[in-house]
């Protein structure tokens, strides 16, 4: 008995500001007026896509104090980009990084139930903390809160959020015009929660909205994270996007949801994926080198050496080998805000490594940073990438991508006009929307009302994310 093919899910992350986007091709727009924004999401919506997304950045990056270039346009702030979005597109779900460090329970519930209202149904929300102190000095709690509780801040605030979101159970307003009652219970949207991080009580003031809770997203990889996913989340996004390890990373996180009582198709595994197209594989190739030459200037490989080496390298020649001095292993960093920094754990190791690899290949320093931070995921004709991606879905390396653009606002086009419809024409992808809520896109089952703080029926409990709310991006 053959298996039934799999459908792709497919959505579209604003790249913003980061080596990802070459903001300094003559075809690239702002990325902070609104003009680019419907630009991308209507794309998006044409090409029938599951949602849109946003990432988030409290704070603009420095390095050696000064801001990152690649972060000088600014971060508008997400709530208020997808209720405008809300209003100039119709299917597209719209989804947003929100922080659980910096922010209270009350207020990012009613921000996503008001957005799920506004949308009608198309509101998720990708639930992270905050690591980094340079972040927490925008705020009150600005280093606070050491590792351990941030997480266990942010769990409770996920749970927390779900009470609110089941505090109305969606059938209280009659609006009963002939005898002239309004309300069936007099004190919907109830609540009360005390614990260590959030002592409130009081009447949750949205009424329940089409989806009754935002879709929810997580992005951690760790051991806890993969276990948080499975135990509430409704997608996670993955950073493997190649065939062996996303086949392993996709059973790994798969077989977690039994022991949650919930089954495979209630998790989706979407990996982001870079993508450049030409109309043979050769130019593709062609055109993939001067991109990737164009996100890693002289300059920026400078900057990203220096996040390893932890020291000023502003007089080293890009062009130039390595550095010959080591790595400053010391506690500060010369790179503030940028969570990458975190994963460099033997900074003479991985130097070591760079080296080897320099020498090996006979790369300068820039060359070697152009190969190390390699981002594009598909590169080749429309066919070539259309059956690069079902190949990958078909065999579990993933449930669908989340596909990062170049070029701000049109970078999504060419994938709309060319790939699409092929995987359309393979029966692989939409051609019209099903649904109207981002649930329905997504495959998910309605949300049944709780009653009296019980879990809904999604399988996952209110109390949900067990001991890794660590959803960090």
């Amino acid at each position: 008995m053959s298996r039934p093919i799999k459908q792709i899910h497919l959505a579209a992350h604003f790249p913003g500001v980061n080596n990802t986007t070459v903001w300094s091709d003559p075809a690239a727009g702002s990325h902070i007026e609104f003009g680019s924004f419907v630009h991308f999401a209507r794309t998006a919506e044409r090409g029938k896509f599951d949602f849109l997304f946003l990432a988030e950045g409290l704070r603009l990056r420095e390095q050696n104090g000064l801001i990152h270039d690649l972060d000088v346009v600014g971060r508008p702030d997400t709530f208020t980009v997808l209720a405008a979005l809300a209003a100039v597109t119709d299917r597209l779900g719209l989804a947003g990084t929100i922080n659980s460090t910096f922010n209270e329970p009350y207020e990012v519930a009613r921000q996503f139930a008001s957005l799920d209202h506004l949308s009608g149904g198309r509101a998720a929300w990708n639930v992270v903390t905050s690591w980094d102190a340079f972040t927490g000095e925008n705020f009150r709690r600005g280093g606070f809160l050491p590792e351990e509780q941030r997480y266990a801040r942010a769990r409770t605030f996920l749970r927390t959020a779900w009470e609110l979101f089941g505090s109305w159970r969606g059938d209280e307003i009659i609006a009963d015009r002939e005898t002239g009652v309004f309300l069936r219970d007099p004190h919907p949207g109830r609540f009360t929660h005390r614990d260590a991080h959030f002592d409130i009580a009081g009447q949750f003031n949205v009424p329940r909205s089409p989806q009754g809770r935002p879709v929810i997203f997580q992005a951690g990889d760790s051991d806890e994270g993969r276990e948080f996913a499975a135990s509430g989340a409704d997608a996670i996004f993955s950073r493997h996007g190649t065939l062996e390890a996303g086949q392993a990373f996709y059973a790994d996180v798969k077989r977690r949801l039994a022991r949650y009582g919930r089954a495979r198709d209630q998790l989706l595994i979407l990996p982001a994926a870079t993508f450049v197209l030409g109309d043979t594989d050769a130019e593709a190739a062609e055109i993939a080198y001067e991109v990737r030459r164009q996100q890693v200037s002289g300059q920026t490989a400078i900057q990203f050496l220096e996040q390893l080496w932890n020291r000023d390298l502003s007089g080293h020649n890009p062009d130039g080998p390595l550095p010959a001095v080591d790595p400053d292993p010391g506690e500060h960093t010369v790179a503030r805000g940028r969570a990458s920094v975190r994963m460099f754990g033997d900074r003479l190791a991985t130097a070591n490594q760079w080296r080897q690899l320099a020498e090996a290949k006979n790369l300068s320093t820039r060359e070697l940073i152009i190969e190390i931070t390699g981002r594009q995921t598909f590169i080749g004709s429309p066919a070539t990438v259309a059956s690069a991606i079902n190949d990958l879905v078909q065999a579990d390396a993933s449930d669908g991508f989340i596909l990062v653009p170049h070029i701000t606002p049109g970078g999504l086009d060419g994938f709309v006009d060319t790939v699409v419809p092929l995987l359309q024409e393979r029966g692989v992808f939409r051609t019209e929307y099903e649904g109207i809520t981002l649930r329905d896109h997504l495959g998910l089952a309605p949300l049944v009302p709780a009653v009296s703080g019980t879990s809904d029926a999604s399988g996952a409990s209110p109390a949900g994310p067990g001991p890794a709310a660590r959803a960090v991006s």
